[in-house]
């Protein structure tokens, strides 16, 4: 797969499909971490005089034109960020749009509105794919969030571009994703958590293969301790997975591996906050909800970390929208940092707890994608990823 260093630019139509899909509040964008993530491939193409194109979605308008989904005040922040104006698109589509982008001049830039007022996004259709190709001299994809998605803009359209590379930003994420798959600086140690095991049963099973330590916790921790024999009180238990909760638990006993599961919890009798917090251990008693890790736990799991060169974390501790559950997750970034090891967070609700830390610039790696990072260590192949192999 080649990187856009690789391309000849100057002056080509250069689409570059981004990963836009950012929050937004009373009109404006609320978090422009996405946006700034895609910056270097967005500066490299400017300055080696291409005419960039970006592509991006924004929600889930089911292929309708939804005015709160427009792209607009992406673009604004966008011309705000980059210094220079960046116009909105009125389609992604169609000779009017095809017309903007032939009257770009060098180094400069054009957003398309937003892929998914379209249904032939997400469904691949061959049409809208093609297209989308006629604005292409160059394809780039530097939407790593979207990798897993065999949709229009990130698949379906490569056939149809000459050239073809990966962004700077997509380089970036399959370098160190790669790298603790294949060849981590050991110990390498992984931190579990969420609300399912289903969700990252795949993921757990491949990375409990590689990696010399696994700490697990959130409400997954649940299904693992009922495992086990250990009381959890009300909390979320996959009933019909404690036995494959089980064999994981073996399987790292016979495989020398270190698994580490809660030893306590802060637990309530209310999921919202409302109700106050107890710290109890080594169970959770009838009625109560386990809602973070305790004290020990984060002890624990911070002293596991101290030994690890290589940490891969995916998942909060707890529910960590609420302030009085927060503190496990917060614990855990506290400890990645202390650890001096190479540092890799997996997207989703880690990575915004990261960013919520404000400590994001002391990782080594905050990953934007969520299912795309997970599916990557499940050792599936990307659609988006296979479609930019020569």
């Amino acid at each position: 797969m080649r990187v856009i260093t690789e391309l000849k630019l100057s002056g080509k139509r250069t689409f570059v499909r981004v990963d836009f899909n950012v929050p937004l509040h009373e009109g404006r964008v609320a978090d422009s971490t996405r946006i700034q993530a895609s910056f270097p491939t967005i500066r490299y193409a400017m300055e080696q005089g291409a005419r960039v194109v970006l592509a991006s979605h924004l929600g889930r308008p089911k292929g309708k034109r939804v005015p709160e989904a427009s792209l607009a005040p992406v673009a604004d922040e966008l011309s705000r960020l980059i210094g220079q104006d960046v116009p909105l698109a009125p389609d992604c589509i169609g000779p009017e749009v095809e017309a903007m982008v032939q009257a770009l001049a060098p180094g400069g830039v054009l957003l398309l509105e937003n892929l998914r007022f379209h249904p032939g996004e997400e469904k691949n259709d061959p049409e809208f794919a093609q297209a989308l190709a006629r604005l292409a001299d160059v394809y780039v994809n530097d939407a790593f969030g979207t990798a897993h998605r065999a949709h229009a803009s990130t698949v379906g359209m490569v056939a149809h571009v000459r050239e073809k590379a990966a962004g700077l930003l997509m380089q970036r994420e399959c370098t160190y994703l790669s790298k603790i798959l294949h060849a981590p600086e050991r110990p390498l140690y992984a931190l579990l958590g969420g609300a399912k095991v289903s969700d990252k049963l795949a993921v757990l099973e491949n990375l409990l293969r590689v990696v010399d330590g696994l700490l697990i916790g959130g409400a997954m921790a649940y299904t693992f301790l009922r495992a086990k024999g250990v009381p959890v009180g009300a909390s979320r238990v996959e009933s019909e997975l404690i036995d494959t909760a089980g064999r994981l638990i073996a399987q790292a006993r016979t495989t020398g591996k270190e698994l580490l599961l809660p030893v306590d919890h802060r637990a309530s009798t209310a999921l919202d906050g409302s109700a106050p917090v107890q710290v109890v251990s080594p169970g959770i008693p009838d009625g109560m909800y386990g809602v973070d890790i305790g004290p020990q736990t984060e002890q624990t799991y911070a002293a596991a970390l101290q030994k690890a060169r290589t940490i891969f974390w995916n998942g909060p501790m707890g529910i960590f929208e609420v302030e009085a559950f927060s503190h496990g997750t917060m614990a855990m970034v506290d400890a990645l940092i202390a650890s001096g090891a190479t540092t890799v967070v997996g997207g989703g609700d880690s990575a915004a707890a990261v960013m919520r830390s404000g400590k994001a610039d002391q990782i080594s790696h905050v990953s934007t994608g969520g299912g795309a990072t997970l599916e990557f260590l499940e050792g599936r192949t990307l659609p988006g990823l296979a479609a930019l192999e020569d």
